[in-house]
């Protein structure tokens, strides 16, 4: 563990940092199944509403 002391004698201790990377574009069949998640968080957002809404 990398730690540093501070003037005051007071110890600190950092994590180590990880190497940045540039993150990679999704394919296509990643972009499809992205859409069929989202469509069907949608449809159940909005079936939580209209329960919702039914029992109120």
């Amino acid at each position: 563990m990398y730690t540093t002391q501070l003037d005051n004698g007071v110890l600190n201790a950092y994590a180590v940092e990880t190497e940045a990377y540039l993150a990679e574009y999704p394919s296509a069949e990643q972009q499809q199944r992205y859409m069929l998640q989202g469509a069907i968080a949608s449809l159940f957002v909005t079936g939580l509403f209209m329960v919702a809404l039914a029992v109120s």
